[in-house]
This record gives structure tokens, sequence and C-alpha cells, in this order.
């Protein structure tokens, strides 16, 4: 390494087995010695580094605001020795906790699950590739990429410059989060509000986590840097040639994926082993290469495994069926499990040799390898004798053996009883005794295999399989395309798009996260999608939402990744990448404050989180959101100041952030005034009911008190028009949103108007031209 103004280069780096995949970009930053001092970039601001209580004045002028809403699913504290406590009716716990502040905590608990998930996630990755490229090894993210980190910049009041750099910003996180799931403990704390305070911070460093995981894997594996025309990658079940020996990797770790994958390019294997994926990890090795596969997201898991297509199955952490074990030996594939998380009380043979390994695999058919380096040429080497044995193989029930197992149903309905979303699985079997399989048909569709319906029915049919035949039998074109995440926004996008998203003549940046237990299956995600690309929002999307956008095509047969444009534009669909790279959608409206408004970055998190929710119209829709890992996404969303609308299923989070619909307060910065406003945006975190709710409560959601007259007038349109569109009729509250006669559009004055003064509306008399809560 050499110093001074020479370039800094070390050429061990570029012979890293990270670096050197066949027709790779070897990117690298220039560093004209330590000229460029911390202090220099920008002034600190009043928050570095905040500690748990730093930011409690903010989060609780959104309380204040948003209160907090309970659904207590189980009015039972069984935390302590001293419960099981009942809390119902107003009664205290022995420990004097009330049933309000108890919600708070599970709440707490949960985003600290979901926190700490993320944040060891990027401890394995930054840890695993310090190990590999040493700490100095630069964050360059392109020329086109100021901004690299903008979540840690606000939070932390520094720019990484190196992976060593990311190691001290988790250091930060894992101390925080031992602060708060400590406050949770019993005798700690016991204010709801204070509570849900802690879950605020929870979710911040949530985010401040995936921004380092997922800079740190774009930068070692080159990743796309903000490439709008990142690939189109394969998706589906009918993508993966089985002909072929077949590894299958499930979790969101990238990095023993990224090994199979650099096995094989080293021996001319590429085209002769498929590497495909199911959830985030399958995203992730999409990013590192364009031969990786995608089956789908995280609901097509047990289906696909129960499909037996699978030689070899990978998994590494998070969102793995917990009895994966147990379904993948029953295919006659092999296992690996590959992170301390996930052991499934397999033998540690992580000390042998690969070849010693492969024997191993071959007599046990599973085992732990904690090196990931060996699980490269190990799952390749073992898929490739597995497969040979596939074609004798028999997973699934033909479609004869589907109507004699259909007619040992007793059509008891446990099954439909048991269903999280009800489905007709017992009308299904009916139907099936006479050979007629429309409604397995129909359940493929909408299924996300939990397998409930099997655990429960007392006849022990393998509902799950039978599924999966008719699926495989009914669906020969499963194919789908899907742009690979393209990691963050780039500076010069938001500089095209700052003032329009301010102003309202965008009319919102829809964010599509979260998992795939949504009710209907893929075609919602999907639709909900397309609604708002076709009316120019930016559409922005990661994980598993992103893969369920995917599976659906229209009626030309393309998906919705092959017609609109990658770009952070109206009408552009944005996929960021795996769940790691939410936070570049988070980071896309903190940019908008930085790049366009100029507004501080550096330790500033409340003047950025107050411009965000008076200025950005953007709103998240987790419309499957299922583990803690989405309760902590939603949450440090919201400490940002977007809004969430989550699905039916979110109701179980057992909280929301809901206000009471009448006038809002902010200040004026310009006038100094205290001005009443018009309720936006309404809520931060709100369910819908279904789908038609969803979309119309998406442009409500975007509007902001910054809103100009002809951006209010755009917003109003499409809510108008989508309400009128899903429930024929004006939406019921229009007359909140409507500020003066200029917030009217055009080509609806008539009908509005009338309704308006159906409703006695009076305009507001002034309204702000620069809105804090900051007062």
């Amino acid at each position: 390494m050499v110093m001074g103004n020479n370039i800094e280069m070390d050429v061990k780096k570029l012979l890293t087995p990270l670096v050197k995949m066949k027709n790779a970009n070897i990117s690298m930053s220039v560093k004209f010695g330590e000229a460029e001092e911390e202090e220099d970039w920008e002034p600190m601001g009043p928050t570095p580094k905040p500690k748990v209580p730093t930011l409690r004045h903010w989060d609780f002028k959104l309380l204040e605001r948003y209160p907090p809403f309970y659904m207590p699913i189980c009015d039972l504290c069984c935390l302590c020795t001293f419960g099981k406590c009942d809390l119902s009716r107003g009664k205290k716990g022995a420990c004097g906790l009330n049933i309000k502040a108890q919600q708070a905590r599970i709440v707490l608990i949960a985003c600290c699950i979901g926190t700490a998930c993320h944040t060891g996630h990027s401890r394995h990755l930054v840890h695993h590739l310090i190990e590999k490229l040493g700490k100095d090894y630069p964050i360059n993210l392109g020329n086109e990429i100021e901004v690299e980190a903008p979540i840690t910049r606000t939070v932390m009041g520094i720019r990484p410059k190196t992976l060593g750099d990311l190691e001290k910003i988790l250091d930060y996180c894992e101390e925080q989060i031992t602060h708060l799931l400590s406050a949770a403990h019993t005798g700690q704390e016991g204010d709801y509000l204070d509570f849900e305070s802690k879950a605020f911070h929870a979710g911040m460093i949530d985010d401040l986590a995936r921004e380092v995981g997922d800079i740190a894997q774009i930068v070692a594996y080159n990743m796309p840097k903000g490439d709008e025309d990142a690939p189109l990658i394969e998706l589906g079940f009918g993508c993966i040639d089985k002909s072929k020996p077949v590894i299958l990797c499930i979790g969101h770790n990238v990095v023993p994926g990224s090994y199979i994958l650099e096995y094989l390019e080293e021996n001319n294997m590429e085209d002769d082993v498929e590497v495909c994926g199911i959830c985030c990890t399958a995203i992730d090795i999409s990013r590192v290469s364009d031969k990786a596969k995608i089956v789908g997201p995280l609901s097509r898991q047990l289906m696909f495994v129960r499909s037996g297509v699978a030689d070899v199955v990978v998994v590494d952490e998070q969102c793995i069926r917990t009895d994966i074990l147990e379904e993948v030996l029953k295919t006659g594939a092999v296992l690996i499990a590959t992170n301390e998380k996930m052991c499934l009380g397999l033998e540690d043979v992580s000390h042998l040799s690969e070849d010693e390994i492969i024997g191993y695999l071959l007599r046990n058919r599973a085992a732990l390898i904690l090196d990931e380096e060996k699980v490269g040429k190990v799952a390749v080497e073992v898929a490739k004798i597995v497969a040979k044995e596939r074609k004798d193989r028999k997973t699934l029930p033909d479609l004869n053996e589907v109507v004699e197992l259909a007619k040992q149903c007793t059509e008891c309905g446990w099954c439909n009883r048991n269903c999280p979303n009800a489905f007709k699985v017992k009308e299904a079997m009916t139907l099936a005794k006479q050979g007629n399989f429309d409604g397995f048909v129909d359940l493929y569709k909408k299924c996300y295999s939990c397998g409930r319906c099997e655990t429960i029915c007392p006849r022990n049919l393998p509902i799950v399989s039978m599924t999966t035949k008719v699926g495989e039998a009914y669906y020969k074109d499963l194919k789908f395309k899907i742009r690979a995440g393209r990691g963050p926004i780039k500076d010069v996008e938001i500089r095209s798009v700052g003032a329009p998203i301010v102003f309202g003549d965008i009319p919102g940046v829809v964010a599509l996260v979260g998992c795939s237990n949504h009710p209907n299956g893929e075609e919602e995600v999907a639709l909900i999608a397309k609604e708002f690309l076709e009316r120019k929002y930016i559409v922005v999307t990661s994980g598993c939402a992103a893969m369920s956008i995917a599976m659906w095509k229209d009626k030309d047969g393309k998906t919705l990744y092959e017609k609109y444009p990658g770009e952070f534009r109206a009408g552009g669909l944005v996929n960021c990448g795996s769940c790691l790279s939410n936070c570049h959608i988070t980071g896309a409206a903190i940019k908008i404050a930085n790049i366009f408004a100029k507004v501080p970055l550096r330790g500033n998190y409340a003047e950025v989180a107050d411009y965000i929710l008076n200025k950005v119209g953007a709103v998240g829709v987790a419309w499957g959101a299922m583990s803690q890992k989405a309760a902590a996404i939603a949450t440090g969303v919201n400490r940002w100041g977007i809004p969430v609308i989550v699905g039916p299923h979110g109701a179980k989070y057992r909280r929301l952030y809901l206000s009471n619909g009448e006038k809002f307060k902010v200040k004026d910065k310009k006038t100094g005034e205290i001005l009443e406003i018009d309720p936006v945006p309404e809520h931060l975190i709100v369910t819908a009911e279904n789908v038609k709710e969803c979309i119309c409560m998406i442009p409500k959601l975007c509007m902001r008190p910054n809103d100009n007259p002809k951006g209010r007038a755009n917003k109003i349109y499409h809510y108008v028009d989508l309400y009128e569109k899903y429930f024929g009729k004006m939406p019921p509250d229009l007359e909140k949103f409507v500020r003066t006669e200029k917030d009217i559009p055009f080509m609806m004055k008539d009908k509005i108007m009338a309704y308006l003064e159906e409703k006695g509306w009076k305009p507001l008399e002034k309204y702000p031209q620069d809105p804090t809560i900051l007062y």
C-alpha cells in the first residue's frame, strides 16, 4: 500500500476469490493520502450516534399525532416466574405492568429480534469480507453516487470509506440492541410511549444495519451499483433445467451461494449445473451472477422442495422452514447448513477436507459446514452425483393418486379453519374426488404453502404435495423475468425527481416490500404495482415483494419488469434488491432532503425525518408482512416519517399508529405561525382489509402538507379516480384533504364541489409554505 499522493492499491485484492468472477468489472477507488478529513465534509449535527433516549423528543412528536392503537392477541403475560399474569380489564401484572405497556413491550421485543437478525447478517458479511479483503477495502459505489450511505451519514455522522468503517457502525448497532432488549426485562420500562420510542430506535438501528450489509456486499461482490439497466433474470419453477444437477439456496446470506457460483466459473461448469434460490438469497446470488435463477419468494419454499427437483439444498439464515431438514431428506436430496444461526442438530464437518465432506454427505445426506468457501466445491460435486439418482426418485403423487388421496378426505373442514387465509381446501378435496382439479389449481395460484392444513388434517393427507402436483401438471409456463436488484438510487436521479416529488407533481413514491403471505398470491402485489406505474408514480420494491411482482404477466406475456424502466422516475419500477436493500428506499427519501433541499445529514436525524414527514410523498406497502424483521423495517420507516400500509395479517403485529383524523398542527418556518392543517399523512402505520382498500389508501397517504395546489390536485385526482374505480363512489373523507378550491383537479371540479357543498366543507384560510413539527 502506498500512501501520500500515490494510488492506494493492494494487488492481492485483484486476485481475491470475491472479485475474480468471469466478466466482472473490477472497480477500485483512488485515494490521495489522508487529506480529506471527516470534519471537512459537513458540520456535525446535534445527534450523532444517538443513544436510546436521544431522539425521544422526536418520537414523542410522532406519537402525539399518531398514538398507538393496540389489538392484544393475548392479555396474559408469561415472561417471568410470577406469571401467568392476567392483564385484562385494567388489571396489572405482578411487576406492575398494564396491558398497554405489555403490548408495547411485545412490539419492542419483535423489533429487537428483527433488528438483531439484520445486524447479525450484516456482521457476518462484514466480518467475512474483512477476513478476505482486509479492513481497508474501499467502499466505492461509482462516480454517480456521492451520498453513498445516507442513513449512516444521518445516524452516525460519518461517511464510511472502508469495510473497517462498516465494522465500527455495527459495533454501535449491537450496543444499542443490547440496551433496547434489556429494557424489556421484568422491572424495567413501565410506560407504553417509552416502549414505543425504544421500538422506533430499534427500527432505526435496523435500517442502519441493513445499509451496512448491502453496501458491503455490493462493493465486495461487484453487484450493480444503482444500475437502472441491471439484467433481467429468469424466475419461476419453469426456468429450472431439471436435466442438470440442481443446487437450491434458501435464506438471506449470499456468501455460500457466491462460492458455489465461483467454483462453477473456475471449472467452466456454469452451463452444466443449475444454481437457483428462494427468498432473498435468490435475489442476491442473481446480483452476483446473471447465471443464477430465482425460484420465487419464500411462499414457494415447501412446494419447490417437495417437487424433488433440487439435488442439494443449501440453507444459510432467516425465513427458512425450521423443518427443512426433514422435508429435504424425504425427497432424497442432500442438505447443507452453513450458518451458526441455523445448525439443525447436524454434525459440524467444517474441519474435514472438501473431499472428506463429500464422502460424509453421500453417506449421511446432511451436514453443517461453517467454512462457506468449502461449500462451493462440496455442493457442486455432491449435486453432480445425487442428480444421477434423481430420475429414479418419485416425490409427488401422480394425478391418479391425488384423486385416490382426496377420496380419503372426510370433509371435516379442519383444513379450511386452520388456513391463515381461509382458503377452500376442503372444497378442492371434494372436487378432486371426482377427478376435477379446479379447486387445487386455484389453491396453487394463491397458497403460500405454510402447510398448516397438512398439520391439522386428521387423515394425514399430503395436501401441499397434492397441490404442488396439480400445479405442476396445469401450469406449464412458469417462467418469468425480474430485473436484478440494482442497489442504491443515483444522485442524478434524485436531482431529477426531487422537486416534482416534494411539490406533488409526481404523485408519490410507492414502496412495495415485505413477505409473501398476502391473501391472494402474487397477483395482488403485481396489480398494486401495475396500477401505480400506469399512473406515473415511482414504484420501488425489494425482497419477496419484488419476486411476487415478477410472477404475473399481462396479456402479451410480459412481466412488469419487461414493460417498465428500472429508473427512479415517474413510471419507473425499481427493484433495489433483497431485504437488506430496503435501506435504499428510505435512503432515497433522505437523499431528496439532502440533495434537493440541502438539508444537512450529518448527525441530524430529526430535521431530516421532519423534512420527509412533511414534504416527501412516499408510502410503504408491506402487503405480506410476516416476520419480526418486517415489524422492525416498518417501525424504522415510520421513524423517518414515512407511513406504512400492512396487509390484513399485519394486524397480528398488535399495534398501529393511527391519528384521530382531526386537524394537525405545524409551524410555518417562513412566518413562524402555528397553523392547523389538513391531516396528512393521515396515519403512520395502518392495515388495509383487502387489496382495493390498500390501493385507495396509497394516494391518500402520499399527500403532504408541503404539496403545492397543482401537486395536491394531482394527488386528489388519483385518490378520487381510484376510489370511484374500486368502490364506485367518491371517497367518504375527501373533504379533509381539499385545502382550497385550487386543490381541486380541473376535470373533476363540478362533482367535487357538489360533494364538498354537501359535506359543508370550508376552505382553510391559510396553510404553511414550509411546514415543520419541530417547534
